[in-house]
């Protein structure tokens, strides 16, 4: 069922999570993050998903990306339809979440991609790189990419 642990004082059981326990986790690390570092924009976590459809409306191209506590916003995915790669598409995307994200405050962007993805991609569009993970996965990076959208000013 459950891993045991004990101290010399404690015995703590160690399960799986359940959806209602995840996000108790979640809401208490960010009651803590914003304890010491307060919110600057209204809606904590800003959902900002967007996609491109063809004529058929069949889904081409599309971003799954969140804009948090401080506008900053993590882009989780950004995937373009293998047939419709080199068309265009990734940068029109790239520059919808940017402007979209720009509009809501948001002045810097992160995300990640792996060697056999869009480490050139994103860097043609002003992206840096800022970390490596290598060997994730095995014999391959991880890179970890910002681009600031502006700079903060006090």
């Amino acid at each position: 069922m459950g891993n045991y642990i004990e101290n010399s004082t404690n015995k703590y059981t160690i399960v799986n999570c359940t959806s209602g326990d995840e996000n108790y986790i979640c809401n208490k690390l960010v009651e803590y993050n914003l304890s010491k570092v307060p919110a600057t924009q209204k809606i904590l976590f800003e959902n900002i998903n967007r996609k491109i459809s063809d004529q058929n409306g069949q889904i081409i191209a599309g971003c799954v990306a969140r804009m948090y506590c401080w506008h900053v916003l993590y882009i989780d995915i950004l995937w373009v339809d293998e047939h419709y790669r080199g068309k265009g598409l990734g940068k029109i995307m790239l520059k919808d979440m940017e402007q979209t994200a720009g509009k809501k405050g948001c002045y810097l962007i992160h995300l990640d991609t792996f060697d056999f993805q869009a480490k050139g991609f994103y860097e043609k569009y002003g992206y840096e790189v800022f970390g490596t993970l290598e060997n994730c996965p095995q014999n391959h990076c991880r890179y970890f990419l910002q681009k600031k959208l502006f700079d903060i000013i006090n």
